[in-house]
């Protein structure tokens, strides 16, 4: 069985959640918004209302960054065995190689296929590319 640092793993979950707030809040919030065509009028007015309806989706989310935290742990423990990458190197290596393996690839479609401009594809990437790094790198160093 492969030794998973549970704890880490949560910690790593909290760490993207926290950093999907300030990344779609106070860094690039207002780009994102209107590259995604939002009013911001209605988004003032779900804003007033509270954050009844959107528990859901974070909810989901948090459950996807728990899913992907799990998954990069695994990744760092084989990247450690395999190719003897240890700490905060191997950890930004096993961040890195799934973003630019897994995460870059597949949603380049978005804007390949659905039309979106690269700024948003840039954007929406970036937060994974850093969120891997720092979870990655976290991961590596706690297991």
């Amino acid at each position: 069985m492969v030794p998973v640092n549970y704890l880490a793993v949560i910690v790593s979950a909290a760490l993207m959640m926290v950093l999907g707030g300030l990344w779609y809040g106070p860094i690039l919030g207002k780009p994102w918004m209107t590259l995604m065509g939002f009013d911001p009028q209605k988004v003032a007015d779900m804003q007033s209302k509270g954050m009844s309806g959107m528990w859901k989706n974070y909810a989901i989310m948090a459950l996807g960054a728990l899913v992907m935290s799990f998954v990069l742990a695994h990744a760092v423990i084989f990247a450690n065995a395999y190719l003897g990458m240890a700490g905060v190197q191997g950890g930004l290596t096993t961040g890195f190689m799934s973003w630019i393996g897994f995460v870059a690839p597949v949603s380049v479609g978005t804007v390949l296929w659905e039309g979106k401009p690269w700024k948003l594809w840039f954007i929406n990437t970036g937060y994974y590319f850093v969120g891997l790094l720092i979870i990655g790198a976290l991961l590596s160093v706690w297991s």
